[in-house]
């Protein structure tokens, strides 16, 4: 068409067609609703830009700082999602976009999927072995706590531990969904594990990662990876706690442990005290009767013992005797052969210079036997000495040790009547506290403040005025006595009137 056909057309510059085109779009699409699939995603400082597309065609996306800290997941490429916001366009490169506002998966499944790949990735790297598990510590000292702070979660995590083992809690507050929990969850698990043994502020012994219950988007932020990584790196047992009994999520396969509610996580990371009390008292009781057994079988045995050792001048005298008998015999016997000796010396046979060459040698062999026998005695005599001698100091050995049995087992004695008072001095404290309770929730303490109960003559309560029949005597309970009453009213009254007994009262 020529021009000077058209001599009305308005004439434009680029930048006011390009505004009257934004114009038009915002005006015509001020809010829609787009469902797809995430393309390629870029960030630059707080903005993110994405691509929404479908097998046909591809819409870009802009997501602003204020609308992206809003965000329930986390942009992923190829996560199917539904877009919430405005079109517009981008005059510069000649393109419309859409402005999200919202961005929110397309359907559980589409989460589930995404859940899934990212647990056969973390399964294939190792991080869910049951090897890696660590055991809960019995009693820890220091418990850390990784929650938001202004919820119910740590309310119940305190009060349990209370009641069951009250321990050092230590609070790292986060929040617990919304964009950038994840991060923030994951440095609250490396700062506990970065703080020193021996610190000002102790190190814990194990960790509880918790949150309440909520949709599958709600908790997506404990599926995130950063997330289990960082429960897997963890150098302190973990707890994974979030949701309840029916949620699941990636952490609940890195963690140490998996407790259905946070609740079950303070159950399991210490014991019942009452239980470890009662525990503790039947051990001491078995100890109480082991000593007790074992201090009376020594006594039975050192008694038997010192039966059977018998005296040491009963053991010492029969060898005393035999050894003085022996050099008495050794003696004699040595005097006989002297004698003989020079009996046959005295006699004549060859003349008087061979018989006192004869002699001669015959003295010196006696003399040689004298000595040979009198150094044999003495040995003898030193050897017996020095047996008896061995015999006293083993006697002497015995003696001391009965000594120290004795005072051992009066010690036990003492430690036993010690210990038996503190026992029993407890049971009585413990009687003492429940009569006081008893007596504290008796109902006569109800009767004298001007209450009065009713019973039948057979004991029985009479708890409403249907049971209450006119006629029916019954016997009303005040706090110092009993009386007997008759209840009148016929039928159709609206009330019952409780007409003293003519009879006699119970205390009359």
């Amino acid at each position: 068409m020529a021009e000077n056909e058209l001599p009305n057309l308005k004439e434009y510059s680029v930048s006011e067609l390009a505004g009257a085109l934004k114009r038009a779009i915002e005006t015509g699409f001020p809010f829609v609703k787009v469902r797809g699939e995430l393309g390629q995603v870029k960030r630059y400082g707080d903005t993110i830009y994405v691509d929404l597309k479908d097998e046909n065609a591809t819409l870009a996306c802009v997501i602003w700082r204020n609308a992206a800290s809003r965000l329930k997941i986390k942009p992923e490429q190829g996560m199917e999602v539904v877009a919430t916001g405005r079109l517009s366009t981008y005059g510069a490169q000649s393109k419309y976009q859409l402005v999200i506002d919202s961005l929110e998966a397309a359907g559980v499944g589409a989460l589930m999927a995404l859940l899934e790949e990212r647990k056969k990735k973390l399964a294939a790297e190792g991080l869910f072995d049951a090897a890696r598990k660590r055991p809960i510590p019995y009693l820890p000292e220091t418990i850390g706590v990784v929650t938001s702070p202004s919820g119910a979660v740590i309310r119940d995590i305190l009060h349990r531990l209370r009641e069951r083992f009250p321990r050092r809690v230590l609070v790292w507050p986060t929040p617990v969904q919304g964009k950038g929990a994840e991060t923030k969850i994951a440095a609250a698990i490396e700062g506990f594990n970065a703080l020193p043994e021996t610190g000002v502020i102790p190190r814990p012994d194990v960790l509880i990662v918790a949150r309440g219950g909520g949709s599958i988007e709600d908790l997506w932020c404990f599926n995130e990876e950063v997330v289990a990584r960082a429960v897997a790196a963890s150098r302190i047992p973990v707890i994974s706690a979030v949701g309840h009994e029916t949620d699941t999520t990636l952490i609940d396969f890195v963690a140490d442990h998996r407790a259905p509610t946070p609740t079950a996580a303070a159950e399991k990371s210490v014991p019942m005290r009452t239980d470890l009390a009662a525990r503790l008292a039947t051990i001491e009781a078995r100890l109480m009767k082991t000593m007790a057994r074992a201090a009376e079988r020594r006594s039975v045995a050192l008694r038997a013992a010192t039966r059977g050792l018998g005296r040491p001048d009963g053991i010492l005298g029969p060898r005393t005797q035999r050894l003085d008998r022996a050099g008495d015999r050794l003696r004699a016997a040595a005097a006989q052969r002297l004698d003989a000796a020079r009996l046959r010396a005295s006699r004549p046979r060859f003349g008087r210079s061979l018989l006192a060459a004869g002699l001669a040698e015959r003295g010196t062999r006696v003399h040689r036997a004298a000595s040979a026998l009198g150094a044999g005695a003495a040995r003898l005599l030193d050897r017996r000495r020095g047996q008896l001698a061995g015999l006293r100091l083993a006697a002497q050995s015995l003696v001391r040790r009965y000594a120290g049995e004795v005072g051992r087992l009066d010690g036990l004695n003492d430690r036993l009547v010690l210990l038996a008072g503190r026992l029993l001095a407890s049971r009585e404290a413990s009687l003492a506290t429940a009569g006081k309770l008893l007596a504290s929730l008796s109902y006569e303490n109800v009767l004298a403040r001007g209450f009065v109960l009713v019973q039948t003559p057979a004991g029985r309560l009479v708890a409403g005025a249907a049971e209450a029949r006119p006629g029916a005597q019954v016997v009303l309970r005040f706090h110092d006595g009993a009386r007997d009453a008759v209840i009148s009213g016929g039928a159709g009254s609206k009330k019952s009137e409780v007409r003293p007994s003519p009879q006699k009262t119970l205390f009359d």
